[in-house]
């Protein structure tokens, strides 16, 4: 490759090939690694030959010292030193689960449960005899008992209710209302009963659940002179005429205030 070679001489060229020169020739072979541990890393850009600063392992990369627990180890743990990969796993006792600690990481038979002269599973749930409102559950050999959670009540303590044989209370349904109050007078009013509040115009009843419906009455009936009778609500067009702050009768004549020549006559049409 127009490069001259000394008698002896060793290179390395491009495709990791080593070659070297001969008697005038040049012999080249594929360049063997020599890789003195188990888990090297790939050879690093450029270079030819794993290694073994670093570990591969499942095929993720670990740097020199590197602590770790592999995919599925089961609480096993690793460490990676040049290039050797190490694992330690956790001693399980024989039989039955160990302390909660490494039940998870050893493979062990759960331990039954003997109960005032029952045998339980590991994991059962039951009730105490004669007590539905405590719950038991069997873990690991040893049985712990708590009270069943009851819901949050939103009603006065006064309204609540424990009912026999239950475990939680309830609230009682409020008594139904015997009437309206009504705060800005302090009056109540029985279920039905029907005023007005000071407006003659409007009437108010008293419905069954103690609320008040009020409704106004709207005057259809009009005539040019009509007599306004106090606590009425619509003027009276059929008692008489209202004339100058005077109240005539039906047919009843009287002389005009603004002329005395003048005779009225009160007619209810």
């Amino acid at each position: 490759r127009g490069i001259p070679r000394e008698p002896g001489a060793r290179w390395t060229e491009p495709g990791c090939q080593s070659c070297t020169c001969q008697g005038g020739r040049v012999l080249c072979d594929a360049m063997s690694c020599s890789v003195p541990c188990s888990h090297p890393l790939p050879a690093p850009a450029g270079g030819c030959c794993p290694t073994c600063t670093g570990c591969l392992h499942e095929g993720v990369a670990r740097a020199e010292g590197d602590v770790f627990s592999p995919s599925d180890g089961n609480c096993t743990v690793c460490v990676c030193l040049a290039g050797n990969v190490s694992c330690l796993s956790p001693e399980c006792p024989p039989g039955s689960c160990p302390s909660p600690s490494l039940a998870d990481c050893c493979s062990c038979t759960p331990e039954k449960c003997n109960f005032r002269g029952r045998t339980y599973t590991h994991g059962a749930r039951f009730s105490l005899d004669g007590d539905d409102c405590t719950t038991c559950v069997c873990q690991g050999g040893e049985v712990e008992c708590s009270f069943t959670p009851c819901p949050m009540l939103d009603c006065p303590q006064h309204q609540r209710h424990l009912g026999p044989g239950q475990c939680c209370s309830t609230c009682r349904d409020p008594p139904a209302p015997t009437g309206c109050f009504l705060d800005d007078n302090g009056v109540e009013f029985p279920v039905g009963q029907i005023w007005s509040p000071g407006d003659p115009c409007e009437l108010c009843i008293c419905q069954a659940d103690g609320s008040v419906s009020c409704q106004r009455t709207d005057c259809v009936e009009t005539c040019p002179y009509p007599i306004r009778i106090p606590g009425q609500c619509c003027p009276d067009c059929s008692a008489g005429c209202t004339y100058m702050g005077r109240i005539f009768s039906n047919n009843e004549t009287f002389p005009s205030a603004l002329d005395p020549c003048l005779s009225c006559i009160c007619l209810v049409r």
